[in-house]
């Protein structure tokens, strides 16, 4: 805080490995013309600029023009994206933010990173709105200067500005920029956020204060997620597509335990987001005993330790062609080539199928795995139609092999 904007748009790209190929979001509102402003003006960098009509406003078209003009003044490329997918019911402002980052990952492909113009303002509304969800440290450490998201880096150069310091720089060069309405309208939270951040200034609680809370809680989640890695590296390994955990996961702090915890459970699911604590500690008990399903992901209690696998019914309906990733990280490949063959979970159809052909002498039976029938049931076989071709993770390969992209290593990034 306190370096000025173009200043900390320098450090910011310092820090981060001095990209050149650089895409800007730009809304039209202040903060982001003020970013693309501040970001022609750096020297050496290669910028694209992006702005995405949601549809949802029928002033958008019109900031988006102003963008264009303004980019064309200042010789950078400009592209308009629009989202065609607005939703009837549930979360809008969710579901266009999920729709932004999709769509602006996909425009920025050969891109170094997407600079996006979130400031001080927006972490202090950030880091409150969170306090009334009853966020812990991840929430309360608020937005993170750099974030891997859709495949593609973004960065966050202006978390140390106000608002009114970048208006100040778009005054200076007699730019103008575009005011959303719905920044005024208070059945959105974030703007009732920030109408109660003036209320709260009586008390010394601050847009510097809040942000600077948030960074002390940043340094406090790195170090809780060096502790959860350290912990994975000790008590984790990998067994034919299951994890193995030792019962001594269980005796760690709760804080380490529920991180490990949730780790695992995105990288076996594939879900983006970490799970809802209350959701995840239940589970987690349940490990004690005959627990269920967390979000298609299973948990076992056996004599060595844990076991994480896959819920057959989350995979059930789930087929992918051979050479194409099934679940996210399984791939076959067959020593011939097999017309029409497919890869899809064993099921009780496919265990049916294997316990017949081992009763007919073919092969061995699948108890000989040791692997537990629910474990077996959602690991993947090779099909044609509905007959079962092979399935090399119940010893019978028939030719074919399956592997898995490691989850640890998936756990480890998260």
């Amino acid at each position: 805080m306190g370096t000025d904007p173009a200043r900390a748009l320098a450090d910011c790209l310092a820090r981060h490995g001095a990209p050149r190929r650089l895409g800007v979001a730009v809304s039209g509102g202040g903060d982001s013309m003020a970013l693309l402003v501040l970001a022609a003006q750096q020297p050496g960098l290669q910028l694209r600029a992006v702005t995405l009509d949601h549809g949802l406003r029928p002033e958008a078209a019109g900031e988006a023009a102003a963008v264009a003009a303004l980019c064309a003044h200042l010789g950078i490329e400009h592209s308009i994206l629009r989202w065609e997918g607005a939703p009837v019911r549930g979360n809008l402002q969710a579901a266009a933010r999920r729709a932004r980052y999709r769509m602006i990952a996909e425009w920025s492909h050969g891109l170094d990173a997407v600079l996006l113009g979130h400031t001080l303002d927006d972490q202090a509304e950030t880091v409150l709105m969170r306090l009334a969800r009853g966020s812990g440290v991840d929430g309360l450490s608020g937005m993170a200067e750099v974030m891997e998201r859709d495949g593609q880096r973004w960065l966050r150069p202006l978390l140390g500005q106000r608002r009114e310091a970048l208006r100040e720089v778009l005054r200076a060069r007699g730019i103008d920029w575009c005011e959303d309405r719905s920044n005024r309208d208070a059945r959105f939270q974030r703007v009732r956020a920030r109408q109660a951040l003036s209320a709260l200034a009586g008390l010394g609680i601050t847009s510097e204060g809040l942000a600077a809370t948030a960074a002390r809680q940043a340094r406090a989640r790195l170090a809780l997620e060096a502790q959860t890695e350290a912990a994975l590296m000790a008590h984790l390994r990998e067994d034919r597509g299951t994890l193995l955990l030792a019962p001594a996961v269980l005796d760690l702090l709760p804080e380490i335990r529920d991180r490990l915890f949730a780790r695992l459970v995105m990288a076996l699911s594939g879900a983006e987001h970490r799970p809802r604590l209350e959701g995840l500690q239940r589970w987690i008990e349940g490990a004690r005993g005959p627990g269920g399903p967390f979000m298609g992901v299973m948990l076992r209690s056996e004599p060595g330790g844990l076991r994480l696998f896959r819920e057959p019914r989350a995979v059930a309906g789930l087929a992918v062609p051979v050479g194409a990733l099934w679940d996210g990280r399984w791939q076959a490949r067959p020593d011939t080539p097999c017309a029409g063959a497919e890869l899809r979970a064993l099921g009780e159809a496919g265990l049916r199928q294997l316990s017949a052909q081992a009763h007919a002498g073919l092969h061995p039976h699948w108890r000989q795995t040791g692997l537990p029938r629910e474990v077996l049931a959602g690991l993947p076989g090779l099909w044609q139609g509905t007959r079962l071709i092979a399935a090399p993770l119940a010893l019978w390969p028939n030719g074919w092999h399956i592997a898995a992209r490691p989850v640890a290593s998936r756990a480890l990034s998260h």
